[in-house]
């Protein structure tokens, strides 16, 4: 029989896809509210590879990226997307969304996205949500997959991640040394 190791803490990332500036703000406040302080954040981006969210939050939308301080341990991914859920449900307007929450962990080796959709490239996480890796980081390099979303695979997302990989590193030895 094998060993089991601890998971390793990751960087919890929450993506806000938004209209106005001021809905964003807002659940951004919020999330620092629940969450904790940021460590980093996306420069906004617009959001242009689908019209999915247009009939219920217009356009044009826009994107950022954001990363929180304190690291998480992978498999809270189920409870975080509950609760990012709550609040686009408590942002919301008329039972339209203002923004849209898509919470995910950063480790050394991937990115993974959680979901409410199953697709036979996610895992089931548990309490109807599933994980779906996004990113992988090989050669020096995330790489995306044939199911990446194309914002993901874009170079401003793929720069950011790849800088917070780095600070989640040092972070990482910070905490062990500590630990030791």
């Amino acid at each position: 029989m094998g060993i089991v190791k601890p998971e390793m803490p990751c960087v919890f990332v929450c993506a806000c896809c938004y209209r106005e500036e001021r809905d964003r703000d807002t659940a951004l406040r919020a999330l620092e509210e629940q969450f904790g302080r940021f460590a980093d954040r996306s420069d906004p981006f617009p959001f242009t590879h689908t019209d999915y969210y247009a009939s219920e939050m217009g356009s044009p939308l826009y994107k950022l990226l954001v990363a929180f301080e304190d690291l998480i341990p992978p498999g809270f991914l189920p409870e975080l997307k509950l609760m990012t859920n709550a609040t686009e449900s408590a942002l919301s307007n008329g039972g339209s969304r203002r923004v849209n929450l898509d919470p995910g962990y950063l480790c050394a080796s991937r990115f993974v996205l959680a979901s409410t959709k199953d697709s036979p490239h996610r895992l089931y996480l548990g309490q109807g949500i599933y994980g779906e890796l996004t990113l992988v980081y090989q050669k020096g390099a995330f790489t995306p997959l044939s199911w990446t979303y194309p914002d993901y695979r874009e170079a401003p997302t793929v720069d950011f991640l790849t800088r917070l990989r780095g600070w989640y590193l040092q972070r990482l030895d910070s905490l062990l040394k500590v630990g030791a």
